[in-house]
């Protein structure tokens, strides 16, 4: 059965998803890049951008199994984008290059009407102006019998998991501080939502955490 899940999504000890100040030398935020340091080294990581090489291990273990199954992604327009307001006609196609790493249709959430992009390797970007409803629904039509990943930002997600549509998640937690940034439980009782943790493994770079219902 076709599942709405949050994979491989790395949050600081003290619960942001990004830090602030997020624009084009910053993607991530300030500090953001400190939330990934488990997954860049990986082979899974490496192998999307064309390197033989990289790690193997529980990281990429984990890494490896966040791509799988997938039949579309959402994400929010912060993690497509580092502009804001009205698209322009300014050539920007998404942080990944010609041939991005989601390989199926992409939903991205936005408040201005952008036609659909497409992509090599597989990847649509569609532009969903409807909420985060909408958006879900052709996901899980794009996607058939596969699973749909919410990429994030932390609003996104946030959004998700306040609307109680989230039915799995992986976090990762890395061991940094960012003390400020995008926030991502607030507003959300995961308890009550009926999560559990099913699974919890350490290692040298973050802990993982699978929760199901």
């Amino acid at each position: 059965m076709s599942k709405l899940r949050v994979s491989a999504y790395a949050i600081s000890l003290d619960g942001f998803g990004a830090g602030p100040d997020q624009r084009l030398k910053t993607p991530l935020g300030i500090g953001g890049e400190g939330l990934h340091q488990w997954m860049f080294p990986t082979r899974t990581f490496q192998k999307m951008f064309g390197n033989a090489n990289g790690d193997t291990g529980i990281d990429n273990d984990f890494a490896e199994a966040s791509m799988e199954n997938v039949g579309a992604w959402i994400m929010g327009r912060n993690m497509f984008a580092h502009s804001r307001g009205p698209w322009t006609d300014d050539g920007w196609m998404g942080w990944w290059g010609d041939n991005p790493v989601y390989r199926c249709p992409v939903f991205v959430l936005t408040n201005h009407t952008r036609a659909p992009l497409e992509m090599q390797g597989g990847t649509t970007f569609h532009f969903v102006t409807d909420g985060i409803h909408a958006a879900l629904d052709r996901a899980k039509k794009a996607a058939g019998a596969k699973d749909v990943r919410i990429g994030g930002g932390a609003a996104t997600v946030r959004q998700y998991l306040q609307a109680g549509l989230v039915d799995e998640m992986h976090l990762v937690v890395s061991p940094v501080l960012l003390g400020t940034g995008e926030t991502l439980f607030d507003g959300v009782d995961l308890k009550k939502q009926g999560f559990r943790v099913e699974k919890s493994v350490a290692t040298a770079k973050a802990t993982h955490y699978v929760l199901k219902k």
